[in-house]
C-alpha cells in the first residue's frame, strides 16, 4: 500500500527501449538497459512514494544503497554518459526520487573525477559509487541562480586551510549528504575567474544545515550555511579561479542525462496513458478510439521520440572524447524536459480524474516532472546557449 491509496501495477515502460536509438548503443549498452530497467521495476517501482519530507530523507537515503548495490552508479565513475542516461530512464520511469539520487551522485562526484587527486577520488567517488556516501552539489545561491558568477559565498585561504562563508539555497541532498561539491569565490573582484570548488564533508567545522524546503513531490532540498567553515586546503579542486569551468563542464557532461530522465517520466505517462485508454469505456466504446485521444497518443509518442534522439545523441557524443558538449546538451535538456512536461499533462488529461490522485504513477510525474525545466539551467537559458553556441560557428546547426 502507498500511504493514499493501492499502488497500481508498475508499468512496462519502465526498461527503456533500446530499439529507436539502437544507432547510438553498443551492446553492453542494450545489455545495462534490460538490468537497469529489471532493477527499477523489481526494487524501486513497488516502493511506496514517502509521504513528508522527512520520510522522503529517509527513502533517499535507502535507495541509495539499493541502487549502489545494483552498481547501477559504477558508469559514473567510468563516465559513460550513455549507460548514465540509460540508468536515468529506468529510474525515473520508476520513481523520480530514485532519480534524483542518482543525478546527485553524479553532480557530486563528477567535479571530483575531473579535478580532483587520487586521494580525493579514493576518499569520496568510491563509496559514492559504491552506494556508501552520498553526494551534493552546493553552487546555487539566493542571487546566483542563472547568474552563477553572482554568488557570494567566499573562500580564503589561512595557510593550510580554507575558510568558507555564506550560503546556499536549493540543494538537494542538503542536511542529508556525506559530501558537498561547493563552488565558492576566492577573488571576488575576478567574477566568474574567481570562483573555486571544494570538496566538504557534511561533518566540516563551520558547515551548518539551516533547514528543508519543501517540495510537492518527495525531494530532499534545502538550505546550507558556511560560517568560518574550514576545509583543508588539499580538497580544492583543481587550481584557484578555475571552479566556474569545473562546474559548467560538470555540467555540460550531466546536462544531457537530465533529459534521459525527462524521457522516463514521459515514457511511464505514456505507457499509463495508453493502458487507460486501452481499459477506459466511454460512450459505449474504449477511449482508444476516439479520434481526439488517438491524436493525443500520437503527439506524445512523436515527442518522446524524438526527445530520445536528441538525448542519445549527445551522451553519445561525450562518450566519443568530446571535449565540449554544449550544443549537444541544451538541445537534449531543453527539448526532452520541455516535451516530458507536454506528455505527462496529456497523460493526466486521458486519465481525467485518476490522473490526479495522490495514488496514481501519473500524478507523481506530474508533480516531479515540472522541476526538471529549471534545474541544472532553465529551459530559458538552454536557449539561449543554443543561441550562442551557433552564431559563434559557421555551421548553421
Amino acid at each position: 500500500m502507498t500511504a493514499s491509496g493501492p499502488r497500481p501495477t508498475p508499468s512496462p515502460r519502465i526498461t527503456p527501449d533500446p530499439r529507436p536509438i539502437r544507432a547510438f548503443l553498443e551492446d553492453h549498452h542494450v545489455a545495462f538497459a534490460g538490468e537497469a530497467g529489471a532493477f527499477a521495476a523489481r526494487v524501486v517501482a513497488p516502493r511506496a512514494e514517502p509521504a513528508d519530507d522527512g520520510a522522503a530523507r529517509v527513502e533517499a537515503r535507502a535507495l541509495l544503497g539499493e541502487i549502489g548495490g545494483a552498481g547501477l552508479f559504477e558508469p559514473i565513475a567510468r563516465q559513460d554518459w550513455r549507460s548514465c542516461a540509460l540508468a536515468r530512464e529506468a529510474l525515473a520511469a520508476a520513481s523520480p526520487l530514485a532519480d534524483a539520487v542518482f543525478a546527485l551522485q553524479g553532480l557530486g562526484a563528477v567535479p571530483i573525477l575531473l579535478a580532483g587527486d587520487a586521494a580525493l577520488q579514493k576518499r569520496w567517488v568510491a563509496p559514492a559509487v559504491a552506494g556508501r556516501a552520498m553526494g551534493a552539489f552546493a553552487m546555487t545561491e539566493t542571487e546566483a541562480g542563472s547568474d552563477v558568477a553572482a554568488l557570494a559565498t567566499s573562500a580564503r585561504r589561512d595557510g593550510a586551510q580554507y575558510v568558507l562563508n555564506g550560503r546556499k539555497t536549493y540543494i538537494s541532498n542538503a542536511g542529508i549528504a556525506d559530501f558537498y561539491t561547493v563552488f565558492a569565490s576566492t577573488d571576488a573582484a575576478a567574477g566568474a575567474k574567481g570562483i573555486s570548488c571544494f570538496v566538504v564533508p557534511a561533518d566540516a567545522p563551520g558547515l551548518r544545515f539551516v533547514g528543508a524546503q519543501v517540495l510537492s513531490s518527495p525531494h530532499p532540498l534545502g538550505e546550507m550555511e558556511f560560517r568560518d567553515c574550514r576545509v583543508p586546503a588539499e580538497n580544492r579542486l583543481g587550481e584557484e579561479g578555475r571552479g566556474f569551468a569545473l562546474g559548467l563542464k560538470t555540467l555540460d557532461r550531466l546536462r544531457a542525462t537530465v533529459g534521459a530522465a525527462a524521457c522516463g517520466m514521459a515514457s511511464r505517462a505514456l505507457g499509463e496513458a495508453i493502458a487507460h485508454a486501452r481499459a477506459r469505456r466511454q460512450f459505449g466504446k474504449p477511449l482508444a478510439e476516439f479520434q481526439l485521444t488517438q491524436e493525443k497518443l500520437a503527439r506524445m509518442a512523436t515527442d518522446l521520440a524524438a526527445a530520445r534522439l536528441l538525448v542519445y545523441s549527445a551522451v553519445w557524443t561525450a562518450d566519443q572524447g568530446a571535449e565540449r558538449v554544449t550544443l549537444e546538451a541544451a538541445m537534449a535538456k531543453s527539448y526532452a524536459t520541455e516535451a516530458a512536461q507536454r506528455i505527462v499533462d496529456d497523460a493526466v488529461q486521458i486519465l481525467g480524474g485518476g490522473g490526479v490522485l495522490a495514488a496514481h504513477p501519473v500524478d507523481r510525474l506530474y508533480r516531479s516532472v515540472r522541476a526538471l525545466r529549471i534545474y541544472e539551467g532553465t529551459t530559458e537559458i538552454q536557449r539561449l546557449v543554443i543561441a550562442g553556441q551557433l552564431l559563434r560557428s559557421d555551421s548553421p546547426a
